[in-house]
């Protein structure tokens, strides 16, 4: 417990800084993703969910993708694309709907 603690407290110290939003003022597709995993870790699914709602698909992505390098599934690889899509989709939802409801940090 108190390993996960100091591994929590490690990464919200070490967050990288968004290029786009370093450089522009103004958040990136990605931006969220980092404080979303960590909220994730913490056990706070819901708030992870709402920082950054394509963290999801993209751990199954992952994770099945690591299963299919062990396991070499029949349609493994088909089977990541349309993963990939959803992830991509997703992503790009969830930021048209920030550009919509002026949710980007300018």
């Amino acid at each position: 417990m108190l390993l996960s603690l100091h591994i929590i407290e490690w990464l919200e110290e070490h967050m990288l800084t968004c290029p786009s939003k370093y450089l522009l003022h103004i958040d990136c597709p990605g931006c969220g993703i980092q404080r979303s995993f960590i909220l994730l870790i913490k056990g706070d699914v819901l708030a992870s969910l709402k920082m950054y709602p394509a963290l999801f698909p993209i751990l199954v992505m992952l994770a099945y993708t690591a299963m299919h390098l062990k396991w070499d599934f029949t349609h493994g690889a088909r089977n990541i694309k349309i993963l990939q899509l959803v992830a991509a989709t997703v992503i790009v939802c969830f930021y048209i709907y920030k550009i919509v409801n002026h949710k980007l940090n300018a």
